[in-house]
């Protein structure tokens, strides 16, 4: 595992950085809310994935390795839940004194991880790849479950930041409209690439 700490680095932070939903989710939270008022989303979206990550190393895997049309199931149920997120993010309102509007809740974002395609078909790879099972197992898995919780710390927060700071120029509320569009159109974009 040790000549694999680099790559499995390298392939975290690929992963993780990179536009999926959960980034986006957070960037428009961010934009929308504010960083502190994000945190309960952030913190799903890292317990959740660190629990998908650990419950895989604990032989989820196997099942999915076995029964692969869960993978489309779940596929179907992620791009369902990102449309009609989209759909929520696109027709939200744009007036900053707007208090009806609710960041997504912590226990939304946690049982999102269990249907995201993206963080599922990741943990798959990650587990398949950097877990040995037949050596040093229970080091290889606090390894790899271990990195991913931080990866999920640096990049979920880097994204909330960035909507953040996006917020300073949102001097009207057209482009706050604008902003939450883009937002929605990369939730859609992100499920086309599911199926692509």
């Amino acid at each position: 595992m040790y000549d694999q700490f680099l790559p499995l680095i390298l392939f975290g932070i690929a992963t993780s950085f990179s536009p999926g939903p959960n980034n986006i989710m957070s960037s428009y939270s961010g934009f929308n809310f504010g960083f502190r008022k994000t945190i309960p989303l952030m913190l799903g979206v890292i317990f959740g994935w660190t629990t998908l990550l650990i419950l895989m190393a604990l032989g989820l895997i196997a099942i999915f390795q076995k029964f692969i049309f869960l993978q489309d199931i779940i596929k179907i149920l992620g791009s369902i839940f990102l449309i009609y997120l989209a759909y929520k993010i696109a027709f939200s309102s744009a007036n900053i004194t707007d208090n009806s509007k609710k960041p997504v809740s912590f226990f939304d974002t946690f049982l999102f991880q269990f249907i995201n395609p993206k963080g599922v078909i990741i943990a798959t790879i990650v587990v398949s790849t950097f877990i040995d099972a037949q050596n040093n197992y229970l080091r290889d898995s606090l390894i790899v479950v271990t990195i991913g919780f931080f990866m999920a710390v640096f990049s979920i927060s880097s994204w909330c930041l960035i909507g953040k700071y996006l917020r300073k120029f949102a001097t009207s509320k057209n482009f706050i409209k604008k902003f939450n569009y883009t937002m929605s159109f990369l939730l859609i974009v992100c499920v086309i690439m599911f199926y692509v």
